[in-house]
């Protein structure tokens, strides 16, 4: 018996790497839509128009399919962070970078830092991970003047945990109004403190 046109151009994606790309891109407009709770490997296969067993194929399962999404998303924000700190070498824009980086991508955002949906151990994912950590915990160190070693860890989750906060009480609608409706603007204001208090002016 002959291969249908779909085991066929099925079979062409899984070499090319095509369809798990796809399957992932499928997966974000899903956790977009309706958050990552709903999505299943089912209705992925549907959305790209491929068999049930599919995903399955690539991703083993849910977790499997979460994980790879996060993964993704690490390894766009860290382009996006080193393109800031790139092109202006301050730390402050790499803070700003981030949190648009989470207004931009809630789907990712929303699936990197849940832990209970990821599979931890996973190779691939813990290399993103550390790579878009390193993009904060450098430029940190340099604001803040931390020597090597632990001073470098504590600037670095100190920056950390300042753009991600920020971030997150933005994406989920929880900063006073009083912050304005530009969040690129309220990062850069906020994230400033990380060096001290701006000066007051005597004016």
């Amino acid at each position: 018996m002959e291969p249908t046109s779909r085991e066929t151009n099925e079979s062409r994606s899984y070499h090319h790497g095509d369809l798990r790309r796809a399957l992932i891109e499928a997966a974000v407009v899903a956790i977009a839509e309706r958050g990552p709770a709903a999505v299943s490997l089912r209705e992925l296969a549907r959305r790209v128009g491929v068999s049930h067993a599919a995903p399955a194929h690539h991703f083993g399962d849910k977790t499997g399919l979460l994980t790879a999404v996060a993964a993704e998303g690490y390894r766009r924000l860290s382009a996006v962070l080193r393109d800031a700190y790139e092109a202006t070498g301050s730390f402050l824009e790499v803070g700003v970078a981030y949190v648009r980086f989470a207004v931009t991508n809630r789907a990712y955002f929303d699936v990197m830092f849940r832990p209970d949906l990821l599979r931890l151990d996973d190779p691939e994912l813990a290399e993103a991970r550390a790579a878009a950590r390193e993009m904060l915990y450098s430029p940190a160190a340099e604001v803040t003047g931390a020597g090597p070693g632990d001073e470098t860890l504590h600037a670095g989750v100190a920056a950390w945990s300042l753009a991600h906060g920020l971030a997150t009480l933005w994406v989920t609608g929880n900063l006073p109004s009083a912050i304005g409706e530009d969040p690129e603007a309220a990062a850069r204001a906020v994230l400033a403190y990380l060096a001290g208090p701006p000066p007051r002016s005597d004016g």
